[in-house]
């Protein structure tokens, strides 16, 4: 192990400050006194927190034994005298001056250290990074190129340094940097000496505030096609999954949302409370608007496949060349057009629920293959050979009689029996018309949310109008009525005359009196005009409606009406 050179210092002012806390990061340097007549000075503190021995007078300093060097830095020629004069023959002595050389190379030594570390991490991330770099000089000349230049245009860094930008390159990002003292980016040009098309960003190099060269990072075009290639397989499967998922939802309502206190209708919904607990599938019937897909939505709800997909689809509305795709999928190239695997709605709904809708517009060829889902649990896509297993609940809605259909011939009587293992039957809103005033007080809740209004109710002759209509349309007519209704409403109540023109006026409204005994048919007349007065009211516009519904001109009413005052 080396010996430490063993060092004292006269003078703990700035300068002998400096000296001592650059010593004490020297490893064979050991600092064994230090001298100030300035006891309490903050060199001196330093000094004594560090451990090492302190003294106030030459005297007491020069009796320290073994000193190696002596370094004077107070500046004063009487104690560089004196100690020369008194100090040991084996110590060597440093005048300040001499010290601060010593500092200041050993900074500088430090300093190029640094550098070097720096350059050498510099070197190691330049040499790792997968672009093409170039680095010029003010005048052009090409002073550095990393590995990557060399992989990416196939020029050694030999050929390429040494050589002029503006020669080489004239027309790429780097010259034109170097030309206009900015920025390029994004500049697309062909490396001069090869055959490669880049895409390049070059910069300016700035020292204290100096132009002193200029830098370029490029990527070749077959990278960046790579690159896009890539993104364009990934957007791809993200549309993939963003189709399939477009397709799957969660059921949108419960048993809460349905609505009815009709015993035809309560039993229909306790029949579906009870069917939602099995897996077995299901009918439902009823006119078009009576509320099947809202049954469907509620049974789902209410099973055990609730957190599973629920799947819809409308036979009527897929064309029937597409529905065995739509319903099973396809292998990728079985027809034109079929650029990749499609999963089919029995594959999305596997583990949930599917609802066919209008079942009783799908093609025989297709029922066959539903059969099979129904008996077997399996299937194969078009073009496929691979069986398919699911676990799938199925329930199916029609406004059609689908025993009929069978026994014509236009529906296949075992699929039927399949299906009709639970069949809910739901009645015709104008056979339940006592639930008309609920239904409307929901809508309105519905409509005034949607909407930003403030509607309260109906007019007693708006609800009366309401109760005497037909509905063939069920309950989707109600709603699209009183959608209607509010979308035009600025008041509080919505009256007659705002729901009289949305009505089908070719559905017959039955009569709300009967007449009992004969009367002169004057008489009669003129109680029919004054009914359709009550029922379209004394307006202008009503009169209008009026004359319509008796069938007589507006002019002959107003005639009438003379008559009758």
């Amino acid at each position: 192990m080396a010996l430490k050179v063993r060092v004292g210092i006269v003078g703990m002012g700035q300068g002998g400050t400096t000296v001592y806390k650059t010593l004490c990061k020297i490893d064979n340097i050991e600092i064994i006194v230090v001298c100030d007549r300035i006891d309490k000075s903050a060199g001196m503190e330093m000094a004594r927190q560090d451990g090492v021995a302190t003294c106030k007078t030459l005297e007491a300093f020069l009796k320290v034994p073994n000193l190696d060097v002596i370094i004077e830095a107070t500046g004063s020629p009487d104690v560089q005298e004196d100690l020369e004069r008194k100090k040991a023959k084996s110590s060597a002595l440093i005048e300040a001056q001499g010290a601060n050389l010593m500092m200041n190379i050993i900074e500088e030594t430090e300093k190029l250290a640094i550098i070097k570390q720096l350059k050498g991490e510099l070197d190691t991330i330049l040499n790792s990074v997968q672009e093409a770099i170039e680095v010029v000089g003010i005048d052009g000349k090409i002073k550095y190129v990393n590995p990557s230049f060399s992989r990416v245009t196939s020029i050694p860094a030999s050929q390429r340094i040494g050589s002029n930008i503006f020669e080489a390159s004239p027309n790429g990002a780097l010259a034109r940097a170097l030309r206009t003292h900015e920025s390029v980016f994004a500049h697309r040009s062909r490396v001069g000496g090869s055959n490669v098309d880049v895409i390049s960003n070059a910069s300016p190099i700035i020292v204290d505030g100096k132009m002193e060269g200029a830098v370029v990072v490029f990527q070749p075009l077959t990278d960046i096609y790579k690159l896009m290639e890539q993104l364009k397989a990934s957007n791809q499967v993200i549309d993939e999954l963003q189709s399939r998922i477009n397709q799957i939802s969660t059921s949108s309502y419960t048993f809460d949302d349905i609505i009815g206190s009709h015993p035809e209708f309560e039993s229909a919904l306790s029949l579906a409370r009870k069917a939602a607990k099995s897996s077995s599938t299901i009918l439902i019937t009823g006119e078009s608007g009576t509320g099947k897909e809202l049954f469907a939505h509620a049974i789902h709800s209410a099973s055990s496949r609730f957190d599973k997909p629920f799947v819809k689809v409308n036979c009527a509305a897929i064309p029937e060349t597409l529905l065995e795709s739509e319903f099973f999928g396809h292998e990728k190239g079985t027809f034109t057009g079929a650029l990749k695997t499609k999963l089919g709605k029995m594959d999305l709904a596997n583990g949930g629920t599917i609802f066919l809708d209008e079942i009783g517009d799908m093609n025989p060829y297709l029922q066959a293959k539903l059969l099979r889902v129904l008996q077997e649990m399996e299937f194969e896509r078009v073009g496929g050979t691979k069986t398919i297993k699911v676990d799938v609940r199925v329930i199916a809605a029609t406004n059609r009689n689908l025993l009929s259909l069978a026994k014509q011939g236009n529906f296949r009587e075992d699929l039927f029996y399949r299906l009709n293992v639970i069949e809910l039957r739901l009645p015709p809103l104008r056979s339940h018309k006592e639930d008309i005033p609920a239904y409307v007080h929901s809508l309105i809740g519905k409509f005034n949310r949607k909407f930003g209004k403030h509607v309260v109710s109906l007019t007693s002759q708006a609800e009366e109008l309401l109760l005497n209509y037909n509905w063939p349309g069920n309950i989707r007519e109600l709603q699209n009525v009183m959608e209607r209704a509010m979308l035009t409403t600025e008041k509080e109540l919505i009256s007659h005359k705002s729901i009289l023109n949305l009505l089908d006026s070719h559905s017959p409204i039955p009569q709300e009196h009967t007449i009992e005994e004969i009367i002169p048919i004057e008489q009669m007349e003129k109680q029919m005009i004054r009914l359709a007065l009550k029922r379209f009211g004394d307006s202008a516009e009503g009169k209008k409606q009026a004359a319509k519904a008796l069938k007589i001109s507006l002019a002959t009413l107003y005639n009438k009406l003379k008559t009758m005052t």
